[in-house]
């Protein structure tokens, strides 16, 4: 595992940090083309994602719906499985993530990739029922769908043939995507929270809820958009109550909670991940990669699902696409941040089972700057005396919690008996000088991705019950989201081997759902980390290519207002 967690770190940097330096630093070339295009897009509109957001909405209520318009799920359904695949784990663990390692500013970044990303998704939607692949369902395999679409189709036919290799390549990493991404990351999540909420075992937790998942996917978009327009709405709409009550309970902190965010924005302070946090890039880059991660926008996933959606005019289906980024960055992860950052557990260390054999636990070293480096290979042993690991020097591998480093180890939860003796990481064991031996040890330690929430809405709820709701959602958002993504991967699995490849890749998807309960949780993260970086790639150079296309038809459809002539759409207060 110390070799996998290595190499996959030096992908990690490539990936993520190769591009254009900036004193001791560098703009990720990945972030420069994210934000670029969102740039781009935005201004090629006419500033959409405001001009136009409120037609949005009133696409998205149904009001202009047409049943006999070709397609598998209404509007709503379609946003609400692209929201189910984007509001969920990335809101709940993502944010934390992102405060944990770039500071409060870090949710400033976020901010801006949500706003730029609804161009971008308006332009990926557009292309995705542009160029969609419709065929006749078959009633006895449901899961193949009627419908396709996505980059791969809009790289093939928007960009012709010769395109076709790059079409190939997305869909293969997007397939890829789905596996860790959209499915590992969320069982490991819910794994994770189940582990350290109620002491289940990872393993036991991945087999239920790929067992629900299995369920649910084998029906196809179909079932899916049933299935999620019911969970989505609900999920949302507990979370964001349990926040509003907290935001409501600290009114006072909110203002100063913002002015926090745009000062560390742009001056950050020194984090307690000590990984380089504390200077400006950084933190952008984390807030940039939890964005990214969050709303999708330019990631090629979501149009995947709006593909699907019953409608004759893509700019319209466009306009459903841009809602996703607004509801899931700037509203839910704002939500999540504010709260974190009022209730002030975003830094502060908190007494902490620890299960030496567990996720959370990894190894870092400290560097001559003070900074700390990840993905390290464990030691043989710690020597620890009253508590205290003896040698913390520079250089050293330290054992972590969340890629904090452990300062002090206690054998009982009250923290008055310091351990002594050896702490043996090969065989997630510590032995004391007496002989007895432990497989648990107790110490302060600072939280990290849906752990940290749910601390967060512990205190910041009256009573002992606010975490509650945030292991709730992290179940509905877990299952909800892959099952999103399910999908996603098996349009990929249908654009490279045909309809007869959509079951295998459903059942592979169901098994690495359960291999990405038992991972550990830096590890699953980075791999998908790793995948949402090259996924983006070949799909922004497709998008803004055929942005000539995109801006066609979003002046054609506003031009006609097509709207008016639908059932019910004679009002026109959104045209």
């Amino acid at each position: 595992m110390d070799a996998i967690q290595s190499f996959v770190g030096k992908i990690e940097d490539i990936v993520w940090t190769w591009g254009i330096p900036v004193g001791d630093e560098s703009i990720p070339a990945v972030v420069i083309l994210l934000l670029g295009a969102g740039v781009y897009f935005t201004l090629r509109l006419g500033f959409i994602q405001f001009r136009r957001l409120g037609h949005g909405f009133a696409v998205v209520s149904g009001k202009y719906d047409d049943p006999d318009d070709t397609g598998d799920v209404t509007h709503f359904q379609a946003l609400s499985t692209a929201l189910s695949a984007t509001v969920g784990i990335g809101n709940i663990a993502g944010v934390a993530l992102a405060i944990h390692w770039g500071g409060p500013g870090a949710l400033f970044w976020m901010w801006v990739t949500g706003v730029l990303g609804m161009a971008t998704k308006f332009s990926e939607v557009t292309l995705s029922q542009k160029y969609r692949n419709v065929r006749e369902p078959d009633p006895e395999r449901p899961w193949e769908g009627m419908i396709a679409g996505g980059p791969m189709y809009y790289i093939e036919r928007g960009l012709g043939k010769a395109w076709k290799p790059m079409a190939i390549i997305f869909a293969v990493f997007l397939a890829a995507v789905a596996l860790f991404t959209g499915n590992g990351v969320q069982a490991n999540t819910v794994a994770d929270v189940f582990n350290s909420e109620f002491g289940f075992e990872p393993w036991m937790v991945g087999l239920v809820t790929a067992t629900i998942i299995g369920l649910v996917i084998i029906g196809g978009i179909g079932r899916i958009g049933r299935v999620t327009g019911i969970l989505a709405p609900a999920m949302a709409g507990i979370y964001v109550a349990g926040a509003l009550v907290i935001l409501m309970l600290n009114w006072d902190q909110v203002l100063p909670s913002f002015a926090l965010i745009f000062t560390e924005a742009f001056s950050p302070s020194a984090g307690v991940a000590g990984a380089g946090v504390g200077t400006f890039l950084f933190t952008m880059l984390w807030g940039v990669r939890r964005g990214l991660f969050s709303n999708e926008a330019g990631q090629g996933s979501s149009p995947i699902a709006h593909a699907a959606a019953k409608t004759e005019e893509p700019a319209e289906e466009g306009m459903v696409g841009l809602l996703g980024p607004f509801i899931d960055t700037i509203v839910i992860c704002t939500m999540t941040a504010l709260v974190i950052i009022i209730t002030g557990t975003w830094d502060d260390k908190i007494p902490q089972q620890m299960n030496l054999s567990g996720g959370a636990i990894t190894y870092v070293t400290e560097q001559e700057s003070g900074r700390f480096s990840f993905f390290q290979s464990a030691p043989e042993e710690i020597r620890v005396e009253d508590g205290v690991p003896v040698d913390q020097d520079v250089g050293v591998s330290r054992m972590a919690w969340h890629e904090v480093a452990i300062d002090e180890f206690f054998i009982d939860a009250e923290q008055t008996q310091g351990f002594t003796g050896v702490i043996i990481p090969g065989q997630n064991l510590a032995v004391a000088d007496d002989g007895t031996e432990y497989r648990v040890l107790h110490g302060n330690v600072v939280q990290n991705g849906a752990p940290l929430t749910m601390l967060s809405f512990q205190r910041g709820l009256p009573g002992d019950w606010g975490h509650y709701i945030v292991i709730l959602t992290v179940l509905l958002f877990g299952i909800s989201t892959a099952i999103a993504w399910s999908y996603y991967g098996d349009r990929c699995a249908f654009y490279l081997f045909g309809p007869k490849a959509v079951l295998p890749y459903k059942l592979i998807f169901v098994a690495m759902h359960f291999v990405g309960a038992v991972t550990p949780l830096i590890l699953a993260w980075t791999i998908g980390d790793i995948l949402l970086g090259l996924v983006i790639i070949p799909n922004l150079i497709a998008v803004v290519v055929l942005a000539p296309k995109v801006q066609e038809a979003a002046e054609s459809y506003f031009e006609r207002k097509p709207w008016l002539n639908k059932k019910g759409g004679g009002a026109g207060r959104d045209a």
